[in-house]
């Protein structure tokens, strides 16, 4: 395949050939999506790996057969050269999402860019514009959208089923080893270093989902409550060690322990061992040992150095004056995601790891003061519903011309839910109602007041 023009904006791509794409980030969640193309080799094809660890460069090359001169070690590398794909799947860490967009954009690819779109609401804005002024695709991994779940539960709303939406209530609850092992021990256990609030890392989906629920119904209110409650030092056992497999006498009871989770359940593999030469196929002598010393995986969860929430509530007014809320609960036996939606006709709950909800209407005729519909559906097994390959497919068919669905993640379609989370953060720590501005004199100033706001 010839190279492309970095000057001129590419045609759509053609449904002969497979959309091209370069994976910026080769972790956990990029390849994921970028595995898309090892199945549907006639709709994706990766044609090169941007990552400054070379042991990840390599993994991604075996992976997906590139030669040595599609490995790149940044974007500012892949950009300088000719234009080697139609698109980009960028899965970098949440504090390089948008410094590493832009420059991708202005060389001419479209992106699909795992979320939060920004660390903040500037930054989002930022790439907007960007966005608008090169003519470029942006779609934001929401991939709950794509969920057949989610999707049913919009497409119900779309069509009147339960009247105007007047109140909607979700839940994240987060299971002890996920919290564990990604706000805890691993990349987003404080916000330095992690880029993002437990909050946006974790619930963006969510807010996204209950803005979407909405439609083009514009947030306007937020407040929120939350705190680092759990995983401190103060509320550590009696007798805890600050590693597990190291000086914890206590470990062979603890529920958080690191040789149970990592070592006997095989928990959260890629992370773990993300820091060893053979990863995953290293020996287990091999991993206990870096449990025992230098994995970041060994601390013990009550004296790691996070400082990120375990619990956060959010409470959202819309324009029309209707509410939602949303409780993200860390450390949970059982990880879930809850919806209520209470419209003028009707209502709809359910929980998206059953795979089903149910459609109640009030009954004046019947024995039962309500009417109930079960409505069951195919859900994958993995922790989005069945979303992550959808969304690489509606990219897709995008890029050629088709008509996105309605679960479309385009950047307009997802800057709301957005507002949504950066305004709750500033509503907890500052401890007031944070009014939301509307976005079109966001967009229309070119940048965010000197506020911050």
């Amino acid at each position: 395949m010839p190279p492309y023009s970095q000057s001129d904006r590419s045609p759509l791509v053609p449904a002969t050939r497979p959309v091209q794409a370069v994976i910026v980030g080769a972790g956990n969640r990029s390849m994921l999506y970028a595995s898309y193309a090892l199945t549907h080799p006639d709709e994706l094809q990766i044609t090169a790996v941007v990552d400054p660890d070379p042991v990840h460069r390599r993994r991604a090359a075996d992976r997906f057969g590139l030669q040595d001169d599609r490995l790149y070690a940044s974007v500012e590398e892949l950009v300088a050269g000719p234009k080697l794909a139609d698109a980009a799947i960028n899965g970098t860490m949440d504090s390089f999402h948008v410094a590493t967009t832009i420059p991708l954009l202005h060389a001419g690819y479209d992106v699909l860019l795992e979320k939060p779109i920004g660390v903040s609401e500037a930054e989002v804005l930022e790439l907007y514009e960007a966005s608008r002024a090169t003519g470029r695709t942006v779609f934001i991994c929401h991939v709950l959208r794509y969920a057949p779940f989610y999707a049913e539960i919009r497409r119900r709303i779309e069509n009147g089923d339960i009247g105007e939406v007047v109140a909607i209530q979700t839940e994240e609850n987060v299971s002890y080893h996920h919290m564990a092992t990604a706000f805890v021990r691993g990349k987003w256990s404080n916000l330095k270093a992690g880029g993002s609030s437990m909050l946006m890392q974790k619930c963006c989906h969510d807010l996204d989902i209950v803005s979407w629920m909405k439609g083009s119904v514009r947030p306007v209110r937020v407040s929120s409550f939350g705190s680092l409650y759990q995983f401190r030092s103060d509320k550590a056992p009696e007798g805890a060690g600050t590693r597990c497999l190291a000086d914890c006498p206590i470990e062979s009871k603890c529920a958080y322990s690191a040789g149970s989770m990592y070592i006997e359940k095989k928990l959260w593999s890629p992370y773990v061992w993300a820091g060893l030469p053979h990863g995953n196929s290293a020996a287990d002598e091999q991993k206990i040992e870096s449990l025992r010393t230098d994995n970041p995986y060994g601390r013990c969860v009550w004296r790691s150095d996070n400082d990120v929430v375990d619990h956060q509530s959010v409470i959202i007014e819309f324009e029309d004056g209707s509410t939602a809320s949303h409780s993200l609960t860390g450390g949970t036996s059982k990880p879930c995601r809850t919806i209520h939606i209470t419209g003028t006709k009707g209502e709809i709950v359910g929980t998206m790891e059953e795979g089903s909800f149910k459609i109640r209407h009030p009954d004046r005729d019947g024995a039962s003061t309500y009417q109930e519909e079960l409505v069951e559906l195919k859900v994958s097994a993995d922790m989005h519903g069945g979303g992550d390959m959808r969304l690489v497919t509606d990219f897709i068919r995008t890029l050629r011309g088709e008509e996105p669905s309605i679960s479309s993640t385009s950047l307009d379609r997802s800057i709301y839910g957005h507002q949504i989370g950066f305004s709750a953060d500033r509503a907890r720590l500052e401890n007031r109602v944070v009014e939301i501005r509307e976005l079109s004199r966001e967009l229309t100033a070119g940048r965010l007041e000197a506020s911050g706001l």
